[in-house]
């Protein structure tokens, strides 16, 4: 049966009265580098590792529970995958999975994991390559293992900083309307000279970064821009890409613990700078790096007055007819004949979402004037930019790709407009107003 619009509901508010001097902070890192054969995105094994995968995060504590922000080198974690990934660290952490959060980086260099969609493949005859589960076992019990060890060496910040700077020739957008036509720029764009040639189009240029202190020392540093974060993919080949480059050579500059969220970019990409070339990858790292650098010098600081965390739960509409039901979805799956095993996990994901029972988890973390709010999916720019005009003189930044099992989160004009985005995202029409009022109700509005 077809689900109906639902509301948002507010799951649970924890807000901290307790001062400066209670709030705490650790960091971790666990490596999430595939082994070699396992899927990279969608079902490619990893043949060769450029360089490591990383989840990194922090470990908050205020006194009354503490939360954890996550950022793992993964294109996605959906599904029962994104629970499990919560779930551990939650327990590791001792605190509750609303007060969790792991978002993918989203490099097309990395697993893209749904577990429901696991669940569906696995009852097929012939399955396509999915991620073993003593893989899965061994890289959340790691995970799990960095995050008790961070709960053991918490310490004490009492100031917050906040800074922005430009980005200089890294975004573009994917969506460029040319003589009334609607043009798709994906991430090697640059490759063509018709599409490099294209105007930058609609993007949001800036990182912010928070930065957590003690005093005058800097603990850790939390990077936010609105970018995919892919320069190649799909070819064996695991990688961080252009994102973690600049993330690791900054940290290593600097000796300052760096963890870098990708905003709402489900319609941004590097196209336009983008041929795929090793030169290109490099360029776009350094110029990455000289706006992480940039956000850092103009960054003022104040203190940490005290901490709230908020959480909803979203479910979304499904799309309407004539597109495919659940039940024309398993019949592709099952009775279809002979799919490639791409064909067939990104049916299972489809089918996955539209008997899916679970709400989507967003969350919000509040400390003085920074506001970071935590999305699922991979949310259009339209929505940061809603929920910066709505944060009014709040310092507001999005992580996206949370769990990834709703694809694409699109407004309403995109659905009127077509092209890519629309078509590949699991929600429908209405998404937007469900989206922006999960958007208020984290703001506090």
């Amino acid at each position: 049966m077809r689900r109906m619009l639902m509301a948002v509901l507010l799951c649970g508010v924890v807000s901290s009265a307790f001062g400066a001097a209670s709030l705490r902070v650790a960091t971790f890192r666990c490596n999430v580098t595939p082994d070699l054969g396992e899927p990279l995105i969608w079902v490619t094994p990893a043949a060769e590792v450029i360089d490591p995968l990383w989840a990194k995060g922090v470990v908050l504590d205020d006194g009354r529970a503490h939360y954890v922000l996550c950022a793992v080198d993964w294109c996605g974690i959906g599904g029962a995958t994104d629970l499990l990934f919560r779930a551990r660290i939650a327990a590791a952490a001792g605190t509750s999975l609303s007060r969790v959060a792991v978002h993918s980086v989203h490099q097309h260099t990395a697993p893209y994991i749904e577990g429901d969609a696991y669940n569906l493949l696995r009852t097929l005859e012939d399955p396509p390559l999915m991620m073993s589960s003593g893989f899965l076992q061994r890289v959340t019990d790691r995970l799990a293992q960095s995050v008790k060890e961070a709960v053991a060496r918490l310490e004490p910040f009492d100031r917050i900083g906040i800074g922005s700077a430009r980005v200089d020739r890294v975004a573009s957008a994917r969506r460029i309307f040319s003589d009334g036509q609607l043009i798709t720029r994906y991430s090697t764009g640059g490759s063509k000279p018709e599409l490099a040639a294209l105007p930058e189009g609609s993007i949001d240029p800036v990182i912010r970064t928070i930065t957590l202190l003690a005093g005058d020392k800097p603990l850790a540093r939390l990077h936010y821009y609105a970018t995919h974060p892919q320069s190649f993919c799909c070819d064996g080949r695991v990688s961080s890409d252009f994102v973690g480059t600049a993330r690791e050579a900054l940290e290593k500059a600097e000796n300052v613990f760096q963890v870098y969220f990708t905003g709402c970019a489900g319609d941004v990409t590097v196209g336009k700078y983008n041929d795929s070339s090793i030169e290109a990858r490099a360029d776009l790292a350094q110029r990455l790096e000289e706006g992480m650098k940039a956000s850092i010098a103009a960054t003022s600081i104040a203190p940490a007055m005290k901490l709230t965390w908020r959480s909803v739960r979203l479910n979304l509409p499904l799309k309407p007819e004539p597109a495919a039901s659940a039940a024309e979805l398993r019949s592709l799956l099952v009775d279809s004949g002979p799919l490639s095993g791409q064909d067939s996990y990104r049916i299972a994901i489809s089918l996955a979402f539209a008997e899916r029972q679970r709400p989507l988890h967003a969350c919000s973390l509040q400390i003085g004037r920074a506001r970071i709010i935590h999305l699922p999916g991979e949310p259009m720019l339209e929505f940061q930019r809603y929920a910066q005009e709505q944060g009014q003189d709040d310092f507001v930044v999005l992580a996206g790709y949370g769990d990834m099992s709703p694809g694409y989160l699109c407004t309403d004009r995109a659905f009127v407009e077509g092209g890519y985005e629309p078509g590949a995202s699991n929600a429908g029409p209405g998404t937007e107003v469900r989206v922006k009022e999960a958007i208020r109700k984290l703001l506090g509005r």
